[in-house]
């Protein structure tokens, strides 16, 4: 009985375990954005500003009054992924603290220091966001000098300054770390935000679980949630295991967004690809009318012996399918093609034949601003089946060449102006897609990110 339940078990989380639709490898060329964080907030010329400030809780040193800390050096910041946890960051700077110390005169204390902590990569419980939490701070002193009179004994010197800066610099220079870790936390704050995709629904880029770090790199499993404009959500299919090749530039940082997650995205489109063509002149076609058809199907012209305008209705019945290969993504549509013939006076059009049609786009990919754009062109007709026809039986496949030709003419202009839209992209750390370089690769969109 044990082991029924056990296998019922093991076949649930099977069928509950979900591929994640994106995936996102953080090297350190982003991760550096701490330096750059550090510098944006001020927050070490914050911190000796206020160093002289009486606060809560803060006890008197001992042998010195009136403390005062300038002329902080640009820090110099170095990082290291720690593979499990997140990283261990190191930051070397100096300063001179100033003050009156135990003898009555002005003291000066030149000091050249590291503060080391470890930055621990977790998951907020209550906002689901990706966060860094500072762990172990410690200072260490690299140089101090000091203008006290030479004439001391160097031991009560020593002891002075070793007593006097294990006080100072632990409560001055720690909460710097944090407070810049508050300020790159904030970076992810719309990450998990649902993003607008024209007026037909939302994507939102929800984490599967806690971020994960290895020895190059930091990587966060994505579970989009694709949602309708009338709040259905749009079930994304089985990813195929998809993840990211071992060829890549060493400390460089990738995205990666698989084909079942465009397809989910592609469907909030889906009504938009339903497409009426009412002008008789497109682009270099012949004109759409019955005498153009009926070189096709001569039925027609025994019908209408004379010329009339054609209408045609193209209804995609099937949710639209990206497909990848290497070097190439397709967009798969299955639908309906109806023809019609026009009347005046406000009648309405007489169909003259439904066909069961399926076609491929070939998908190109930009990016611009926050978004995946993608531009399309005809790849292939791969099938016309008549499902019914108000003229009587004929070839449908003697129509391909002018189908064909009414698709790239007439239907894909329609369905680039759809995906203008676009799609977002991840919402963090300040990322600039604008320079990342896209590669398909097996069923799915790799977009290698550059900051320079």
């Amino acid at each position: 009985m044990l082991w029924i339940l056990c296998l019922a078990l093991c076949s649930l989380l099977t069928l509950t375990r979900a591929d994640p639709g994106a995936l996102l490898q953080l090297g350190m060329d982003v991760l550096n954005q701490v330096h750059n964080a550090m510098d944006e907030s001020h927050i070490l010329e914050k911190m000796a500003a206020e160093a002289g400030q009486k606060r809560p809780g803060m006890k008197p040193i001992k042998g010195i009054s009136d403390l005062k800390v300038k002329d902080v050096l640009l820090p110099v910041i170095t990082m290291s992924f720690m593979p499990g946890v997140g990283v261990f960051q190191c930051v070397s700077t100096g300063m001179t603290i100033t003050g009156k110390s135990f003898m009555g005169g002005n003291m000066e204390i030149i000091v050249v220091l590291n503060i080391t902590a470890t930055n621990r990569l977790l998951q907020d419980e209550e906002t689901g966001l990706p966060m860094f939490k500072s762990e172990g701070c410690e200072v260490i002193l690299v140089n101090v000098k000091t203008n006290l009179p030479s004439n001391m004994l160097p031991k009560v010197v020593n002891k002075f300054l070793d007593s006097t800066l294990h006080k100072v610099l632990p409560d001055l220079m720690c909460p710097a770390i944090d407070a810049v870790l508050v300020y790159v936390n904030k970076k992810w704050a719309n990450l998990n935000a649902p993003m607008p995709v024209g007026q037909m629904g939302t994507v939102q880029y929800v984490l599967m679980s806690v971020p994960t770090t290895t020895a190059s790199y930091i990587q966060v499993d994505f579970s989009p949630v694709v949602q309708q404009q009338e709040g259905n959500a749009i079930q994304l299919a089985d990813a195929g295991g998809v993840e990211f090749s071992e060829d890549y530039a060493e400390g460089s940082s990738r995205l990666l967004l698989s084909a079942a997650f465009l397809t989910a995205e592609l469907a909030l489109l889906q009504k938009s690809f339903d497409v009426k063509v009412k002008d008789t002149m497109i682009g270099e076609l012949p004109p759409q009318t019955t005498v153009t058809l009926a070189g096709f199907i001569p039925k027609v012209a025994e019908a209408y012996p004379k010329p009339k305008p054609l209408v045609t209705q193209i209804r995609i019945n099937k949710p639209p399918k990206v497909t990848m290969k290497i070097g190439k993504s397709l967009l798969h549509l299955h639908g309906t093609l109806e023809m019609y013939v026009a009347r005046r006076r406000g009648k309405p059009p007489v169909s003259l034949f439904v066909l069961e049609t399926h076609f491929n786009l070939k998908i190109q990919y930009s990016v611009h601003e926050d978004r995946l754009q993608m531009t399309t062109s005809l790849d292939r007709l791969l099938s016309l089946s008549r499902r019914s026809s108000s003229i009587g039986p004929f070839k449908e496949k003697k129509l391909t060449d002018f189908i064909t030709d009414f698709l790239q003419e007439a239907y894909i202009p329609v369905i680039n102006d759809v995906l203008q839209v676009g799609f977002p992209l991840p919402d963090l750390l300040d990322m600039n897609y604008n320079l990342a370089k896209l590669d398909i690769t097996e069923n799915a969109l790799v977009l290698n990110l550059k900051l320079d």
